[in-house]
């Protein structure tokens, strides 16, 4: 039997985050995710979706010549054949991006795939299932994310990079603020935290980071799906 994943969406669009934001890409989103964050913004994706082969996905991807991919989700390295997927689209010349949690393996991963970490934050009612092994695959490729909900996940964030070195060890440290909506709340329950506010701390403590706004959000309504 082929191959398959559970598919939520595949979209072409451009790149809302990492070093990489602004580039034109091309996004695989996977079904299913083990975690459930406070701030989640794709829980559609928990359930939602269809099984495609990995020969379906790839030709779906490279109908579009956009030479940047990422994989995301929900939470992609559930998905074992993910790995086959991600291994075609790198020997098609592809730059492959996974954004993943740091809740999840990432040592199968084919070396030339670059690694956006989401280490979870004690903000995101999360942080306990942080794989700490993680820290010793990451390469200078790499890169390690933070969505910061609050002062006290600032400062969690601050003294993890700190411990584990991760501005040497990574291409970049990304600091996420839970993204606030000009009027009301995108997510219930939460107030997002002001992206003013995470720039003066970093400004303060000199800390070499780069803060991500998630330029898609702005571009588009922040729910936009497909984007």
């Amino acid at each position: 039997m082929a191959e398959s994943l559970l598919i939520n969406e595949i979209f072409h669009s451009v790149q809302g985050e990492s070093s990489y934001v602004g580039r034109p890409c091309v996004f695989v989103r996977l079904r299913g995710c083990h975690l459930r964050c406070v701030y989640c913004d794709t829980e559609y994706a928990f359930a939602e979706g269809h099984r495609m082969t990995i020969d379906e996905t790839f030709a779906k991807v490279t109908s579009w010549p956009t030479p940047l991919v990422e994989i995301t989700g929900g939470e992609p390295l559930l998905q074992k054949p993910v790995h086959t997927l991600m291994t075609r689209l790198c020997d098609a010349s592809r730059t492959v991006l996974i954004e993943t949690s740091g809740a999840c393996d990432i040592s199968s991963c084919d070396p030339r795939v670059i690694r956006i970490v989401d280490f979870k934050t004690p903000g995101s009612g999360e942080c306990e299932r942080n794989e700490l092994a993680n820290i010793n695959h990451l390469t200078k490729q790499d890169e390690a994310k933070f969505v910061i909900c609050d002062r006290a996940d600032y400062q969690w964030a601050r003294a993890f990079i700190s411990e584990h070195d991760l501005t040497t060890r990574t291409a970049a440290v990304l600091l996420s603020p839970v993204h606030q909506q000009i009027a009301g709340k995108e997510i219930p329950g939460h107030d997002g935290l002001a992206p003013a506010d995470l720039v003066a701390w970093m400004l303060e403590d000199g800390l070499d980071a780069r803060i991500q706004l998630q330029i898609h959000k702005f571009i588009w309504t922040p729910d936009t799906r497909g984007v």
